[in-house]
């Protein structure tokens, strides 16, 4: 017994390594962008396979990192093939990796994306992609109503030094029903609530690249608990769900 004690005391803890998207997953796609078809990536679809097993364990790290301090109700690792069916570019293969995290409906709202692409394309995102109509009635309804608070968190310093300003698509002008002299229009004209951040090659495979991914997204929670309000409830603060 005391010499199995004694062996026990003596094994040495290994941590587990921190997956992370690799230099071999960025070369892969700027091979496969200079031979975009069916033949060249099939003779090479094992190294791809080895690729994206490699590139889901660290998807699978950051949905576990993002359910530490939210709920994420399940994530997506989309495929590589594209569809070429309504599109111009029939190009048949994605050259990144894009994987999407959706928080847990119907009480909290918005999603997280990953996009790794080399040549320093790579970016991560949050917010509201493509809301329905009724949800992007809601938000522009209660910019219309009152803009203090969306902006107090917005332009708030430790917020925009990770996230900086509003991308996406927005209207030239007011949406139907709305004052197009409104003060919130800036905000009420938007289709789109989306903010983004650019990554480097070297910063994408650098092996704290995940936690700084999942620090970023820390960042966005003030906007996303003030969103899922918004949307959980009406024009006079009562819960619809």
């Amino acid at each position: 017994m005391s010499g199995l004690f004694f062996v026990l005391l003596n094994i040495k803890f290994v941590p587990m390594a921190t997956p992370n998207f690799s230099k071999d997953s960025l070369d892969f796609f700027n091979r496969l962008e200079k031979n975009n078809n069916r033949d060249w990536f099939n003779e090479h679809k094992k190294e791809f396979k080895s690729n994206e097993a490699k590139a889901k364990e660290a998807y699978n790290y950051i949905y576990d990192s993002l359910n530490k301090h939210d709920l994420v109700d399940g994530f997506k690792l989309f495929r590589i093939y594209r569809d070429v069916r309504f599109s111009k570019n029939k190009l048949p293969y994605k050259t990144h990796f894009g994987g999407s995290f959706n928080r847990k409906k119907p009480e909290l709202r918005g999603g997280y994306y990953v996009h790794i692409q080399p040549n320093d394309k790579s970016f991560i995102a949050t917010g509201f992609w493509e809301p329905n109509k009724e949800d992007l009635l809601r938000i522009r309804r209660e910019f219309e109503q009152d803009d203090e608070e969306i902006r107090a968190i917005i332009n708030n310093k430790a917020f925009k030094s990770v996230w900086g300003e509003f991308v996406g698509d927005e209207l030239k002008t007011a949406p139907r029903d709305f004052d197009k002299e409104h003060p919130a229009i800036d905000l009420i004209r938007k289709k789109q609530y989306i903010f983004t951040r650019n990554y480097t090659d070297k910063e994408v495979t650098n092996d704290d690249f995940l936690n700084e991914v999942n620090e970023s997204f820390k960042a966005i929670r003030p906007f996303f608990d003030y969103m899922s309000d918004v949307l959980t409830t009406n024009l006079n603060g009562e819960s619809i769900i």
